[in-house]
């Protein structure tokens, strides 16, 4: 699995769409969350739906959608219908956290991650399970073990904010990417050793 994860964009809308649209296209993320609390990804995902398939572009309406674009339409036309409403689907990998104080909650490469937009608002049950700590409100990117979590940002736009989590050959690694979309920076999230004492006895 390879998550992607967006920073806070503040009223960077354009530069958050060219990244999104980054990682759906180019860095092959089987899904993309965004740590910002503003929802700016809905709206932009929201213009792409509208684009695709016209206004009221969610599922529950994708039947009316369908009654006045193919009742009479031709085999191009309802061709052309299909293609637009299955890459709308494809937007379903685009998701965001409900608001500031929302967590997301997931088995990452077997490990327990717990998403949200700020830090602070970490509680114990949050972290007590938690292998990964991964949160949005940071300026740079930050991939640190503290004690045996790792603590994750992808940093905000529009100098960073661009993160994948990638679980690929059984080893899970942290990849983060500039404002040019390079890589600059690739670690694995290795679980740290545990201490081995010995107690030296008297013979």
């Amino acid at each position: 699995m390879r998550l992607g994860l967006l920073g806070p964009a503040s009223d960077q809308k354009e530069v958050l769409a060219a990244a999104a649209r980054k990682m759906q296209m180019d860095l092959a993320v089987d899904r993309v969350l965004y740590l910002g609390a503003d929802r700016m990804l809905d709206l932009v995902v929201g213009g792409w739906a509208e684009e695709l398939v016209g206004p009221r572009a969610s599922d529950l309406t994708v039947m009316e959608r369908a009654m006045e674009k193919c009742l009479d339409a031709s085999p191009d036309e309802i061709d052309a219908f299909i293609a637009a409403e299955r890459a709308r689907s494809q937007l379903r990998i685009f998701q965001s956290l409900a608001g500031e104080r929302t967590r997301s909650v997931e088995l990452i490469g077997g490990k327990v991650a717990v998403m949200l937009y700020d830090k602070a608002h970490l509680e114990e049950e949050d972290i007590l399970p938690a292998t990964l700590l991964i949160f949005g409100k940071s300026r740079e990117p930050l991939i640190k073990l503290i004690g045996r979590r790792w603590f994750l940002s992808p940093g905000s736009f529009p100098h960073h904010g661009m993160m994948i989590i990638d679980d690929a050959d059984e080893k899970l690694r942290a990849l983060v990417y500039d404002e040019a979309y390079r890589e600059a920076e690739n670690k694995e999230l290795a679980s740290p050793k545990a201490l081995r004492m010995r107690v030296a006895g008297d013979g």
